[in-house]
């Protein structure tokens, strides 16, 4: 039976279009989404593979049919046609791509805006300033200076009426610290209580790093002598790693944490554990300290080199 190219054409083209749909949304590419912004994200990754699973289908479907369609018949030594080239064709292959850079532009602005990245009303206060400079020994202002904050700030979507948590996030080789002025807790991982935006301020020690949350859909650069921002809302309990993204030295493989997304009480129960308090003496102490003295606290230690607990005792400054 003889089909006509056409009806054939439109079967793959068919074909190609629902295998496409159905790997963009099963692609199984992506972690676990752990805050409200990650579904957006989300929907951008997918809408990008159905493009460049269509494209792959196409592009590599051409050359499969073409190696079958026109390879060189048996004991034929010709030479092929001299082609030239095709403009129609080209202004083709040249447009599509450009009108699908055009969309996942318009489509991304539109995301990475919509999560406080953009609009520099939502990723930080503006904090317009006068510059100044001294002319013949008297002060004058010149044009305005707009210090726009540096990162994702408060989406415009998410929950007004819950003050974010603020954290202080500093990046050193090879170590993520993170302080909780609140609390006064500095910790080498970070926990975040569930469902409350959190409101990072980042800072690198020494070199350029790049803060990134896979589950959280977030990266963003730590830059020294810059303060750089970052907000969002965690929506699922769990462990997840934070990575430096950026190639920050020798062992930048190894600089990695733990973020723990915890419920309101487990959070306030981390807190408590980890709170210090200043006693007289202006010394930091635990808030929870041993009940032991320190005769019965030191047994231990004392048994093992040999020495007295009470001897050890007066050892303390």
């Amino acid at each position: 039976m003889n089909i006509p190219g056409n009806i054939i054409t439109l079967i793959a083209g068919v074909a190609m279009t629902l295998i496409s749909l159905w790997y963009g949304q099963n692609h199984g590419l992506l972690p676990l989404a752990a805050s409200k912004d990650a579904g957006d994200v989300d929907e951008l990754f997918n809408f990008m593979m159905t493009i460049a699973t269509g494209l792959f289908l196409l592009v590599e479907g051409v050359l499969v049919y073409s190696l079958f369609k026109f390879r060189r018949k048996k004991d034929d030594t010709t030479d092929g046609p001299p082609i030239e080239g095709n403009v129609p064709l080209e202004i083709v292959w040249t447009a599509i791509p450009t009108v699908i850079v055009f969309i996942l532009s318009i489509y991304s602005f539109e995301i990475y805006n919509r999560m406080g990245g953009l609009d520099p009303m939502v990723a930080g206060d503006p904090g317009p300033k006068l510059a100044h400079a001294h002319h013949h020994g008297q002060l004058v202002a010149l044009s305005p200076i707009i210090d726009v904050a540096l990162g994702l700030g408060v989406s415009p979507d998410s929950d007004q009426g819950i003050a974010p948590l603020e954290i202080k996030v500093n990046g050193i080789q090879y170590a993520w610290i993170f302080t909780y002025p609140e609390s006064g807790v500095i910790s080498g991982e970070i926990h975040v209580p569930v469902n409350r935006p959190i409101a990072l301020t980042m800072t690198g020690g020494d070199v350029i790093h790049a803060f990134w949350l896979p589950e959280i859909r977030i990266k963003q650069d730590v830059i020294p002598g810059r303060e750089t921002n970052l907000v969002f809302t965690p929506n699922k309990v769990g462990q997840y790693p934070v990575i430096c993204a950026e190639l920050c030295g020798a062992y930048h493989g190894g600089m990695k944490t733990q973020l723990y997304v915890q419920s309101e009480e487990e959070y306030a129960q981390w807190i408590k554990d980890n709170t210090f308090a200043m006693n007289d003496n202006g010394e930091s102490v635990a808030m929870n300290p041993p009940s032991n003295p320190d005769a019965e606290f030191l047994a231990s230690y004392a048994s093992d080199i040999g020495v007295d607990a009470d001897a050890l005792a007066q050892l303390k400054p």
